[in-house]
């Protein structure tokens, strides 16, 4: 829990001086006693009151003026809120790299199926976008509840040169700014205030390094000031396989045909990578500045998996909360019944 003025919580100082206040009264009126020569007589002057009587109102109304004392220094906690209209942007990695048999049949095969099974699985649930990245990046399908065109756009991916991670992750909060008025464009400042996460999340896949355009940090610190998370997956072994790709999985300026070479290179070996690299260290780092989270899937499974695993983040999210409204109830309920007992127990009897 954290507190919006925190200062005030100096005013619970005074909580001991009305508790000194109330010991010093009492001591006087101890001292003003009146002598009777029997006891008998005062227990049958007096109301039968009980000591724990005597200290139940008092203890409800220190205990009244420290929530109050808390509740004037606006306390807020971060509590789990779902989300009815979550929108999330798949950022799906078509750079050559993903011709790669290290997973069976390769890497775009299988990563396209299970992006399909995972876009099945959410009907009836968030919006879903397709951004596709290799050399650069482009909106395929903007969000949408048809899912079904969603899943339709996969059939036709084809693998290409370089990989543009920085550049996805920028054209995913586009995307989302179209539709989310909350969330700015790219291209201007970032709406000021607002707590916690919007409803909006981008799932970068991805199985190497960004070889092309923007640097990925750059635009996590974007998403990040928009309040956007952005979750990274990681797909591949690190294990050396042939490049095996059918025809219709290759563009015409890539690599010609099945398997065999490297052409001009393959999303990794721009700048001297390995396209077989992922940039782990990367890839957690923009999902730490945005508060997402790090996948990683050597296989198809695991990568059925982590898709499987994500929604839960997406639908829930967490915001401050300011609970001084309730400080302020539950302090005035433990005062006001102070009062009551207090004036019920000392009140005159026939």
């Amino acid at each position: 829990m954290s507190f919006s003025w925190p200062m005030l919580l100096l005013g619970l100082l005074a909580v001991p001086l009305v508790l000194a206040i109330w010991w010093w009264t009492r001591r006087r009126r101890k001292r003003a006693a009146v002598r009777v020569t029997s006891i008998a007589l005062v227990r049958v002057a007096m109301p039968g009151r009980s000591r724990w009587r005597r200290r139940i109102p008092v203890v409800l109304f220190v205990a009244g003026l420290l929530v109050l004392g808390v509740g004037a220094a606006r306390p807020q906690a971060r509590v789990p809120v779902p989300m009815t209209s979550a929108t999330i942007l798949l950022a799906l990695d078509i750079s050559g790299s993903m011709c790669s048999t290290d997973v069976d049949p390769n890497r775009i095969t299988a990563a396209k199926k299970a992006a399909a099974d995972f876009i099945e699985s959410q009907k009836g649930g968030p919006r879903i976008g397709l951004v596709t990245f290799s050399g650069t990046a482009g909106l395929l399908v903007p969000p949408t509840d048809d899912l079904d065109s969603v899943i339709d756009a996969l059939d036709g991916l084809v693998t290409s040169r370089g990989t543009a991670i920085g550049q996805a992750i920028l054209t995913s909060l586009d995307a989302i700014a179209q539709i989310d008025p909350s969330v700015a464009p790219t291209g201007a400042q970032p709406k000021p205030g607002g707590t916690g996460y919007t409803s909006s999340a981008i799932v970068v896949l991805t199985d190497g390094a960004n070889t092309r355009g923007v640097d990925p940090q750059i635009a996590a610190k974007e998403a990040a000031l928009r309040r956007v998370r952005v979750f990274t997956i990681g797909f591949g072994t690190t294990t050396p396989a042939p490049m095996v790709c059918d025809s219709n999985q290759v563009d015409g300026g890539g690599f010609g045909g099945r398997g065999g070479g490297f052409g001009g290179g393959f999303g990794g070996f721009d700048r001297g990578r390995n396209p077989l690299t992922i940039d782990e260290p990367a890839l957690r780092q923009i999902a730490t500045t945005t508060g997402g989270s790090y996948h990683r899937a050597q296989n198809a499974d695991e990568l059925q998996k982590a898709l499987a695993n994500l929604p839960s983040t997406f639908t829930v999210v967490y915001e401050e909360r300011d609970l001084a409204a309730l400080f302020a109830a539950a302090a005035a309920i433990l005062i006001a019944l102070a009062t009551g007992l207090t004036l019920w127990w000392n009140r005159p009897r026939a």
